[in-house]
């Protein structure tokens, strides 16, 4: 019987002295409620939860017999858009969130997307600068998030 994570601790809230192993999952593989993973050291374990949850970075899963498997975030292909000024900034991400694309906002303003060569062109033809690399992806959680179950809109 494989191993099973049965909660999510946010990173920074867990014992980092219990960690068993490490999982590292992209952008699309940290969005999951029940699901058989492969830690990094070929370990399989079975991610149990309850509903389904956005795993972060250093978040931790806590194993049903004790100890946590930290959750990487994989580093993947991803376009960082430098804009000239705040306000092309909030343009460009109104753009992109009105095709509903994940964005993520770096320290500095500037917005990172999965690089995509539809958005990547409409972001240059907005005037910002498109910088291609491989980068961890932690989008925005959305409006709607952080708000109680009862509460979620179904769009």
């Amino acid at each position: 019987m494989l191993p099973r994570a049965t909660a999510v601790r946010p990173a920074g809230s867990w014992p980092a002295a219990e960690q068993r192993a490490t999982v590292t999952l992209d952008y699309g593989g940290r969005h999951r409620r029940r699901v058989r993973l492969v830690a990094d050291d070929r370990r399989a374990f079975l991610l149990d939860l309850p509903r389904a949850a956005r795993l972060g970075e250093g978040d931790g899963l806590a194993l049903a017999g004790g100890g946590y498997v930290r959750v990487v975030a994989a580093a993947e292909e991803v376009a960082d858009l430098h804009c000239p000024t705040p306000a092309a900034a909030a343009r460009l991400a109104w753009c992109i969130g009105n095709r509903h694309a994940p964005l993520q906002v770096l320290d500095g303003g500037a917005l990172r997307i999965l690089d995509d060569h539809v958005l990547a062109g409409l972001a240059a033809r907005l005037g910002a600068r498109v910088v291609r690399r491989k980068a961890p992806f932690a989008p925005e959680p959305g409006a709607y998030a952080a708000a109680a179950p009862e509460r979620r809109h179904g769009h």
